[in-house]
């Protein structure tokens, strides 16, 4: 057998001792040591915190947020529905409109029969096209008044589930962010805890390394 072959591959060992080494550090703050400090055992603990408030908080708050659009857009179709009303004028001879995705129509005068018999009139989007005496289709809420339409089921989906999104997105960061400052000021606190001992003990070590004291 060849001598070489029967070593052992140079830094094995070591990589082991440190992977035995990280994986015992790990949670340190956890476990009793000479080392830790009452700050530690907090941080420990606001880590810990920090964690379960972005998740689960998160996650309840995107569900509410989603849970209300949902149920907004829900009573907006149920409160809304779609008519088919009169042209009382040309619709070139309308105002244009200028924003939204309907640019290219014109805001004309329509009649329509309300569902209490009554003749109602209002302003709708029209093509330039459109005579008077024809009809477009609009929608209309339960006072009868002229409102968009409402989104569409897949539209309402989306917008649900963007929103449930934004505010998930929204809690974690504004959980770590508070989280950060929390633990900046610990990390403050312990210095100055580590400068005061060592004022202490400063001057014993180097005493003991022979040092002037």
């Amino acid at each position: 057998m060849n001598r070489d072959s029967s070593r052992k591959q140079p830094g094995a060992g070591s990589r082991r001792r440190r992977g035995r080494s990280c994986g015992r550090s790990w949670g340190w703050r956890w476990r009793r040591n000479p080392l830790r400090r009452h700050s530690d055992v907090v941080e420990a603990w606001i880590v810990l915190a920090i964690w379960a408030v972005a998740l689960l908080g998160g996650v309840l708050s995107g569900w509410a947020a989603a849970q209300t659009v949902d149920r907004t857009f829900a009573e907006r179709r149920a409160d809304t529905r779609s008519l088919s009303a009169v042209l009382t004028e040309d619709a070139a001879e309308g105002s244009p409109v200028t924003a939204g995705y309907d640019i290219g129509k014109t805001w004309v005068t329509v009649r329509w029969t309300a569902a209490d018999g009554t003749v109602r009139t209002g302003r709708a989007k029209a093509v330039p096209t459109a005579a008077a005496g024809s009809h477009v289709q609009v929608w209309v809420n339960g006072r009868e008044q002229l409102v968009s339409a409402p989104p569409g089921e897949a539209a309402a989906t989306f917008e649900t589930v963007a929103a449930g999104v934004l505010v998930w997105q929204l809690t974690v960061t504004a959980v770590y962010g508070g989280g950060w400052l929390v633990r900046r000021r610990l990390l403050g606190r312990r210095l100055a805890e580590w400068d005061d001992e060592w004022r202490r003990v400063g001057p014993q070590w180097r005493n003991f390394s022979g040092g002037k004291g």
